[in-house]
């Protein structure tokens, strides 16, 4: 059944300032000189202490890898989405169209980072000036609602160019520890104020596949950084794991085969229990920063 039950999340967008420090060597001598920067290595400690600051080297190169994947498989899926799309075969570009996106809403953050490319790519319609719409859901409305693929074939093709944009700008895009925590917050921030409402897929009604795609992509990042986490506030990270894996039971009974039920199909309490398992797991989630430093 379709619904206009719109959810008052009050998720936390937390303030989350990047503090670097250099490191210290063990015997007491000055600062190293090495090239270990304050983007990886992050003071955790309270000032005056001696202790040594995190070190998320390993975690940013390890979600650098992780985005990299991500985005040769969102060039590939896309591609095979435009080709639907200008052969006009309507009904394969249909099931072709919200699997794809799940690549790239999983790394959303990295693409909002990257100037216009989150815009070009994801913009809904009303986003942007009518004459600068295009991407996803511009063929999304030819597809569901003009119920055609012809006249999206220029519109296919600048979407799986900003997709290969998007792939090459990833192998030096900054990344830092504080864009890695902001990154988790603002991919939950994305499901509360367009998933969970049901705004984001308008006309697909495909909003199920986002919503668990951000999370996925929230998840990876705190398992990236979830060892410095237990070491300062195990408890905080023992219930930032709980509330992924309740969020992720509460989606659970949506999926079918390898997709999502419709979200027209979701009743008013389904979407609310929703809600109210991502506040839930938003409130700590955003204390990660905070705890870590950055």
């Amino acid at each position: 059944m379709k619904f206009s039950y719109v959810v008052p999340v009050g998720l936390l967008a937390a303030s989350i300032l990047f503090a670097g420090c250099g490191s210290n060597e063990n015997n007491g001598n000055t600062a190293s000189d090495s090239n270990t920067t304050a983007d990886a290595q992050v003071a955790t400690t309270a000032p005056g202490t001696t202790e040594a600051a995190a070190d998320f080297t390993a975690a940013i190169d390890k979600y650098r890898t992780y985005v990299i994947e991500q985005c040769d498989a969102f060039v590939k899926e896309t591609e095979n989405f435009i080709n639907a799309v200008k052969e006009g075969k309507l009904e394969e570009a249909k099931a072709l169209y919200a699997p794809a996106r799940m690549y790239y809403e999983r790394i959303e953050p990295i693409a909002e980072a990257l100037g216009d490319l989150d815009p070009n790519i994801d913009a809904r319609e009303n986003d942007v000036d009518a004459t600068e719409w295009r991407g996803f859901h511009r063929i999304e409305k030819s597809l569901w609602v003009e119920k055609t693929t012809k006249g999206m074939e220029t519109t296919a093709d600048i979407l799986l160019k900003d997709a290969q944009l998007l792939r090459a700008k990833v192998e030096t895009a900054d990344i830092d520890a504080n864009l890695l925590v902001t990154g988790a917050v603002e991919l939950l921030n994305e499901v509360s104020s367009s998933k969970v409402t049901g705004e984001e897929e308008r006309y697909s009604h495909t909003d199920l596949y986002d919503f668990v795609a951000n999370v996925e992509g929230a998840e990876k990042i705190y398992e990236l950084l979830k060892p410095e986490l237990a070491k300062i506030d195990p408890t905080l990270e023992q219930t930032i794991g709980e509330r992924f894996a309740a969020l992720k039971t509460e989606l659970a009974p949506f999926k079918v085969g390898e997709g999502y039920v419709s979200y027209e199909e979701l009743k008013e309490e389904e979407v609310r229990k929703l809600s109210q398992s991502l506040d839930a797991l938003a409130e700590p989630l955003s204390n990660m920063g905070t705890i870590l430093g950055v």
